[in-house]
């Protein structure tokens, strides 16, 4: 499932471009269908790796965050 969530996200983060962001949800919803809420927390993780992997930023509020950082609230995707 994390290998779907990780293409499905930086498929979406792509489309968008670099100037825009997705939500984790929206990757989660392409591939849960109506069990989407089940997938979010791997969605987070899989943004965290990307990150990691330097990717993608994950923002919030339109700041990038560390990605070994502790994350609260909700994050935006950006591809780089």
């Amino acid at each position: 499932m994390n290998q779907r969530l990780r293409t499905t996200i930086l498929e979406l983060a792509r489309e968008r471009g670099p100037d825009k962001t997705i939500c984790p949800s929206d990757a989660a919803r392409a591939i849960g269908g109506d069990d989407w809420r089940d997938l979010m927390h791997d969605a987070r993780d899989v943004a965290r790796a990307l990150a990691r992997e330097g990717l993608v930023d994950v923002t919030q509020k339109g700041d990038a965050l560390d990605p070994d950082a502790t994350w609260r609230g909700p994050i935006r995707i950006r591809i780089r």
